[in-house]
């Protein structure tokens, strides 16, 4: 039979205490900057499992290599209609948004 540890905190429960509860000014920063994030991430990806440089992703998009730079390091706000130009131009894919509230 294994042993509870009572010290152990959730992740959830470790952003509460860093960033505050969901709501909150300081949380919802987090929560924005962590999408941002994941966004530059996500685009990186599927740009390097097509076997594509930045420049090679810009071009075929219409936009620049520093640019893309931006998005996959989250140095850059970028609009919905790039992003959507950039997935379906440049990496042939389709986007879908989804809504929490």
């Amino acid at each position: 039979m294994k042993k509870k540890n009572n010290n152990l905190t959730s992740f959830a429960e470790h952003l509460d205490g860093q960033y505050g509860k969901r709501g909150t000014e300081e949380r919802e920063k987090y929560e924005a900057e962590f999408e941002a994030f994941r966004l530059g991430v996500m685009l990186q990806e599927l740009r390097k499992e097509k076997g594509m440089t930045q420049k090679q992703l810009a071009e075929k998009c219409g936009t620049t290599k520093t640019y893309i730079s931006r998005i996959e390091n989250n140095a850059s706000d970028i609009r919905l209609s790039t992003l959507m130009r950039i997935i379906r131009e440049g990496l042939g894919g389709n986007l879908r948004l989804s809504v929490d509230y």
